[in-house]
């Protein structure tokens, strides 16, 4: 089949790997002049199962109303008139119970240690490289109540598959020496070993070079999509400031952009743009620096080590489509990085960022046909796009290819 993927982050990319691979003809088009220039090109760099609790939750309601006004906090709420953010929220809302992070958990759960699987299956394959390390990940917390508190989600994602050891601040710095110097301020956390990290705009400038080079992927960059030619029960062409692009299936990955483009066509698709930050500075001093990726749970900061760089990466922030940001935004992250890793950056030097995470309220990505026959969602897939993405199209492409998805697609297959 001839096939367009619309979207070259991540998981466009990715998606497009995996139908070329099935012997599709793929075409990609991506608005921007190079792939993963938009959500993919700085997130913290996790690739987290143990990042894989949903984010509605009694908790987190507690939190998006105190975001409504004390905008120090990690989770930010800008109240402005926005029908589509309102609805969007009373989804949320539903999803804040006990039973529902549950189930949506196990979803996410299944699908991060399927796609982490499928990000290294992908890099023995290919022999791209992205920066990676595989030395896990550690979630710290200040305070012993808040590691009391914390550790119950972890506790629940072990119960269903996810290897953890829950450490306490002597055996955290020994499994991350580049701590020590906040031993007393950490009460403990949890290590997860199969956790690990990397560079996603590397990964996908690779494999989009890859796919496009070995597969016969055809990548048109620069190129928007202006609507979608429908006739009947399928879409016939794409249409696109380069012209239109006809084929036989069409796969919608455009981040945030995805909802916008799905509501013109009658599909419900309630992805709604999160606002994140993110630092990358080059270390100083690469001994103070951390040998693996981490998140200091009470701060609401995670951390990377790429290479002879650091990352940063907070805040969630409720603005709509603004990408803007301010010397003033990273303050806070700036602030907490110094803390846990003093001597090892100049801030000065860092490159700052935001960008826009694609969130659905229950935090499960949506795959599968949608409303016309021939057109398929790959989206949504929030804060742990990086982690989910590689899985997410491989299992599209065993849906389009009509074979059986190699993990169970109960809470995956979109049903809209």
């Amino acid at each position: 089949m001839k096939i367009t993927v619309l979207g070259a982050g991540v998981v466009g990319t990715a998606a497009a790997y995996y139908l070329a691979a099935d012997g599709h003809e793929v075409t990609v088009i991506e608005r921007h002049a190079a792939p993963a220039r938009g959500t993919s090109q700085s997130n913290a760099g996790l690739v987290s199962p143990g990042d894989a609790t949903a984010w509605a939750s009694p908790a987190a309601l507690k939190t998006f109303l105190r975001g409504l006004y004390n905008h120090d906090l990690g989770i930010k709420v800008r109240l402005r008139f926005d029908p589509y953010f309102l609805a969007w929220s009373l989804r949320f809302l539903r999803q804040c119970t006990v039973a529902r992070l549950r189930a949506n958990s196990q979803v996410k759960l299944r699908l991060a240690l399927y796609s982490r699987d499928c990000i290294n299956a992908i890099s023995a394959d290919t022999g791209i490289h992205y920066d990676e390390r595989k030395k896990g990940i550690l979630y710290f917390f200040r305070s012993q109540h808040s590691l009391d508190t914390g550790t119950d989600n972890y506790r629940y994602l072990a119960e269903h598959g996810l290897p953890i050891e829950i450490v306490g601040r002597d055996r955290l710095v020994e499994l991350e020496p580049g701590l020590a110097g906040v031993k007393e301020k950490i009460a403990g956390g949890v290590y997860s070993p199969i956790d690990q990290t990397g560079d996603s705009r590397q990964f996908v400038e690779n494999l989009a070079a890859y796919a496009a080079e070995k597969l016969g992927v055809r990548f048109l960059y620069g190129t928007t999509v202006e609507r979608l030619d429908i006739e009947g029960d399928r879409v016939r062409a794409v249409m696109t400031s380069a012209g239109p692009i006809a084929g036989d299936a069409v796969v919608i990955s455009m981040g945030p952009e995805s909802g916008l483009l799905g509501r013109r066509y009658g599909i419900d698709l309630p992805v709604y743009p999160v606002k994140g930050y993110t630092a990358t500075i080059p270390l100083e001093d690469e001994s103070k620096g951390p040998t693996m990726g981490g998140a200091d749970e009470d701060q609401l900061m995670a951390y990377s080590r790429l290479g002879n760089r650091l990352r940063l990466a907070s805040t969630a922030e409720f603005t709509g489509f603004d990408r803007t940001h301010k010397p003033s935004d990273f303050a806070t992250m700036f602030r907490t990085g110094k803390d846990l890793f003093p001597g090892a950056f100049d801030e000065r030097k860092a490159e700052l960022w935001a960008g826009l995470r694609p969130m659905m309220p229950n935090s499960v990505p949506v795959i599968g046909q949608a409303k016309y026959r021939n057109l398929y969602l790959d989206t949504g897939h929030g804060h742990v796009g990086w982690t989910m993405a590689c899985g997410s199209g491989k299992f599209l492409a065993d849906l389009i290819a009509g074979r059986k998805p190699e993990i169970d697609p109960q809470g995956l297959v979109y049903r809209g």
